[in-house]
């Protein structure tokens, strides 16, 4: 079975985007939960590395909000609701990670596409900035998928084929994540997918997660954005 395409996360897989989600962070507690704020800000904001922390071992953002930064359930309704338009306002600068840009034209015979939990705009903005906009055939982000079907359900995987390929079955694919969730995403697009399909986790641990934690396993593990070559290798 020949690799078919590359699927992409964005944020902590492509671009250390952490100190913008910080900034981000930190406006809308401002808005929504002024008592969180000053010297009352929650410890998993004061550093990148404890944002990691908490990023890496949430289940999914609803509880990174509830039990790393004590809102309450209504604060982090409202503030969920906020993070589109917060991100497109936010100037912070966000960088690709060292050596991503080598690794996507590397195997620009491939088509890539990026399912993402960041605004869709924000993502192309970096991409072309960056000179590899041509090498995404589809861009799936927050906006284009409905709330209750975001990663890891799989709706965000399909409609990604489908803008690259016209239709949703795809025989091999390969998916870059550092969450547990991007895992656990693989496995609900293989599922959705079919029996004729084959989805390869591959989780991106240079962004500072800890896979080998995980409930739920990838396929690969990248320690360095330079392990991505040998790993995407083993499927051409």
């Amino acid at each position: 079975m020949k690799l078919d395409a590359i699927l992409w996360d964005y944020d902590g897989t492509l671009v250390n985007s952490v100190p913008k989600n910080m900034a981000i962070t930190k406006s809308i507690l401002e808005i929504v939960a002024p008592h969180l704020t000053g010297d009352n800000l929650p410890l998993y904001l004061q550093t990148e590395a404890l944002y990691h922390q908490a990023n890496h071992s949430a289940k999914n953002w609803q509880e990174l909000y509830l039990e790393y930064y004590g809102l309450t359930h209504d604060e982090m309704l409202l503030a969920g609701s906020m993070w589109a338009e917060q991100q497109l306002n936010n100037q912070t600068p966000v960088m690709l990670f060292d050596g991503i840009k080598q690794v996507v034209t590397q195997f620009s015979q491939l088509p890539h596409g990026i399912c993402s939990q960041n605004a869709q705009h924000n993502i192309r903005s970096i991409l072309s900035k960056n000179g590899i906009h041509n090498q995404f055939k589809a861009v799936v982000g927050y906006d284009d998928v409905p709330s209750q079907y975001q990663k890891p359900h799989p709706m965000g995987g399909m409609k990604c084929l489908e803008a690259i390929y016209g239709h949703k079955q795809r025989q091999q694919l390969i998916y870059i994540g550092d969450h547990e969730a991007d895992t656990q995403f693989a496995r609900s697009l293989q599922l959705a997918l079919g029996d004729q399909a084959q989805v390869i986790s591959i989780a991106a641990a240079y962004s500072g997660s800890q896979p080998q934690d995980w409930t739920h396993q990838p396929d690969h593990i990248a320690y360095g954005v330079e392990d991505l070559v040998p790993i995407i290798n083993q499927y051409l």
